[in-house]
């Protein structure tokens, strides 16, 4: 049998943040092997007005939408932290994001954190350092992505589209860490049924 060619699919990960916004962009073949394409992390300080903040963060995830036309967008799904600052930015972040997709007719996939550790590690409590030594793994990476957050965009890309129907094909064998986040997400379904 003769698997028909089917182009990457290139998938942006955004893990929002006011500070810091990872930026990441990623193909992946049918056969799920991944290759980085761009990463980057948006960076604007405390002390500048909110609102300028926010338009870096715009700017930025324009620019990478725009030069590089990925075909999905995954972003971090919000969650509740003790820290109402944090999570106020990470929103408003998210917001632009979502807002930038949508603009373009951009489908966008939310995914919590550990649904994204688990789709890499194959543990949904695999800590920082485990996701971007995988990350690097995965993209073939003679380091990990530094800081933190731009190894966060790119995981949340792989997972995006390892999950995406996209890749369902015949003869497209899992990953160890994919078979595991599969057999998880197939229990929590069970669950809730």
């Amino acid at each position: 049998m003769t698997l028909r060619a089917y182009p990457p699919l290139r998938v942006l990960g955004i893990d929002p943040g006011l500070t810091r916004c990872g930026v990441g962009i990623v193909d992946v073949t049918a056969t799920r092997k991944a290759s980085l394409v761009y990463v980057e992390v948006i960076q604007t300080p405390p002390d500048m007005p909110l609102e300028q903040r926010l338009l870096a963060i715009a700017t930025g995830i324009a620019h990478a939408l725009d030069t590089h036309n990925p075909t999905a967008v995954a972003l971090e799904r919000v969650f509740a932290q003790h820290n109402l600052r944090t999570v106020m930015g990470t929103a408003q972040a998210s917001g632009v994001a979502l807002h930038l997709a949508a603009s373009r007719g951009l489908a966008v996939g939310l995914h919590t954190p550990s649904e994204v550790k688990a789709a890499i590690t194959g543990y949904g409590a695999a800590n920082k350092a485990q996701v971007g030594t995988m990350v690097a793994k995965v993209l073939g990476l003679a380091e990990i992505p530094r800081p933190a957050d731009a190894a966060d965009a790119l995981a949340l890309a792989i997972c995006h589209a390892w999950k995406g129907p996209a890749l369902a094909i015949a003869g497209a064998a899992l990953t160890p860490a994919q078979r595991a986040w599969q057999d998880a997400e197939r229990s929590a379904t069970r669950m809730s049924s």
